[in-house]
This record gives C-alpha cells, structure tokens and sequence, in this order.
C-alpha cells in the first residue's frame, strides 16, 4: 500500500484514552481521525475530527464509518472480529484481524506462542464448570483462574490458593470458559514493545520494568534492570517472531516474566500499550506517532530513550487529584484523560518523570 498523504481520515476502533492518544499523534502528522465506539465515556471523541457512536454489530453503521475513512486500526483488543470482517474488503485494516483473533483467547495464544518456541506456564482448559477441578488439578495449587476471552487489568481472575478456592470458582470468574495457569515464579515482569511497518521492518523501545497492583499496571521504569536487560533479547526474538508469524503491521506489545529459566510469555496486546505512555517524552518516537506510522505506510521512528532514567506511574482512581502538585515537579509529564468519573480501579490518567 502507497503511503497516506496527510489529510486522509484515520479510523480508529474504541474510544478511550489509548484511541485519544493515537489521534493526538496522528494530528501533529496532519491526519484526521474518525473514532468508532459503543455509547459510554469515549474520551477520544474530545479530540478527533469525527466519531460514530454506535455497537460494534451495527454493520450499517460500521459500514459508513469504513467508507469515511482510509485506514483503520483499533486500541483495544476486545472488538469482535466478526462484525469487522465486513468491512476489510472496503478499506485496509491495521493490524490484520488475525491478531485480534489471536489475542482474544487466551488458550490459543499460549498455544500460538508455543509453536514458535516461546515458553509459557503450565496451562489447562475449562471449557465449562465441571472441568475445572480437573484443570487445577492438571497445573497444581497454588494456581489464577483466567477467562479464555474478554479479560485485562485483573478483570475475570481468580487465585486459587488451597482446595477451599475451588468451590465457586467457576462464578467468580465469570462463568465462562477458562484457563487454569500455573503460578510461576520470577523476579521482575517487563514489556517488549516494537513496531513492526508494512515492510516488515521492526524497531524495539528499550523494555521497562512493569510493576503490577490488583492486577493493575501501576508504574513502568527504566532502566529495567540487570535481570530483565539479560533477558530482553530473547524476549525481543520471540516478540518478533510471533509478530512476523501474524504479518503484523503497527505497535505490538508482548508481556514476559523474567525468571530463572529466562523470559516465559504471559500474553500479547496488539496495540499500543500502557507500559509504553512513557515514550511520549522518553523516546526519540512515541508508540503512538510510530503505530501511525506503520498503518499509513510511513517510515518508523527512531526508539532510543532520551533520559537516563524514565518512570511512568498510572494515576488510578482519585489520583489525579494530585494535579497541581504533579505539575509542580520539573521532571513531570502530567496526561489526564478527561474522563467523566473517577472510579476505583480505573485509569484516568499518567505521569511520566524524566532524570536526565
């Protein structure tokens, strides 16, 4: 595909703070973005030239949207795929609904995973209630109850800890299919984050040090660290490995933990991602300028950090109470989301700190 001249019409899948992000970058390249979103908080909308608010099933509307646009891409990985499908004859979808596939469930993608090398925890389906003892029993206690689909941010998990867990399991999870993952041990997770353009080319950001809370991503930080820095590489050849095997175009994220036995696999975003907001500020080209750039048929970015040390801290719930004082601080970035409500548990904004 021939690069997008500035002025074409960037179409955008969800309408929350990654979606805003995006059409941010897109903007300073000279594009307009159009946000397609259910009814809900779609912060995006403040920021793009046009959205459609609409389900993801209303093939009329998605319809129209897709003739509106030029390219389309999308910023989380819950949008079903099969509404979708209707629409990549009419305009170039970035990346390819495969990997939306791929990360949708999470028993394929470890298996996806495994066929290219990758090493991940032991794993056991359940496909209904009954399964479940069975499951657990097949990776051992202690062990995370995962729903196969539909699940981020320590939504639909549950731990199980001793035999006491497993009754009810199967509702506190969510009722639906799930894994049964093996607790692993390890000392550090990190992100290798790339892009990938329609070449094939791929480009890597420096990994950060992901620090969880709840099941939440709390903070990011750079340097990583002696453990993760030893093991980033072959991190990084297994990332580009299974984005190459789904022919993937625009920003990829997949999540390791670093252990003794070396980088194990815990799962892909194929998308921008939340262990990468740091790069706004803290690299040469943020995830966000480079996934336009890749899904417009641009040339990447460069990735180089630009401190000698990075640290981005979600704020969660009230934290962007904190406004004032955030912005009081000469190594702070403040990007609040401009979210209606500020709920336990929900992102509503970040702050990157950058010591040169």
């Amino acid at each position: 595909m021939a690069a997008l001249p500035p002025g074409s019409t960037i179409g955008i899948l969800g309408g929350g703070q990654l979606g805003r992000m995006l059409a941010t970058a897109a903007a300073q390249l000279g594009y307009r973005c159009h946000i397609y979103a259910p009814p809900g908080d779609n912060v995006a909308c403040d920021v793009t030239a046009a959205y459609t608010i609409a389900e993801y099933d209303d093939l009329v509307a998605l319809k129209a949207f897709a003739l509106a646009c030029d390219v389309v891409t999308f910023e989380f990985e819950n949008v079903p795929v099969t509404p979708l499908e209707s629409i990549t004859s009419l305009v170039p979808v970035y990346p390819p609904l495969r990997a939306l596939e791929a990360a949708q469930d999470r028993a394929a993608e470890k298996q996806f995973v495994r066929a290219l090398g990758g090493k991940t925890a032991e794993f056991a389906v359940a496909q209904d209630e009954s399964a479940v003892p069975a499951a657990i029993a097949a990776v051992g206690i202690p062990c995370i109850l995962k729903t196969i689909r539909f699940g981020y941010d320590g939504k639909g998990q549950s731990r199980i800890t001793d035999d006491g867990d497993i009754a009810g399991a199967w509702e506190r999870t969510g009722g639906q299919p799930l894994i049964a993952e093996a607790m692993v041990s390890f000392d550090a997770e990190f992100s290798v984050i790339l892009v990938r353009g329609q070449d094939g080319e791929i480009r890597f950001w420096d990994s950060s040090q992901n620090l969880h809370v709840g099941g939440i991503l709390a903070k990011s930080t750079l340097p990583a660290g002696p453990l993760v820095e030893s093991q980033q590489q072959a991190a990084r050849d297994m990332a580009a490995a299974v984005a190459s095997a789904l022919d993937y175009v625009g920003v990829f994220t997949a999540e390791f933990f670093a252990s003794a036995q070396g980088p194990l696999f815990n799962e892909i975003a194929p998308r921008v991602h939340n262990s990468g907001h740091w790069t706004i500020e803290g690299a040469v080209t943020s995830q966000f300028e480079n996934h336009i750039r890749a899904i417009c048929g641009l040339p990447l970015g460069a990735t180089k950090t630009l401190a000698e040390r990075v640290e981005m801290e979600n704020l969660i719930g009230d934290g962007g109470e904190r406004f004032e004082q955030i912005l009081a601080d000469p190594a702070a970035h403040l990007h609040l989301y401009g979210k209606a409500e500020a709920r336990p548990g929900r992102k509503i904004g970040h702050v990157t700190r950058l010591y040169r």
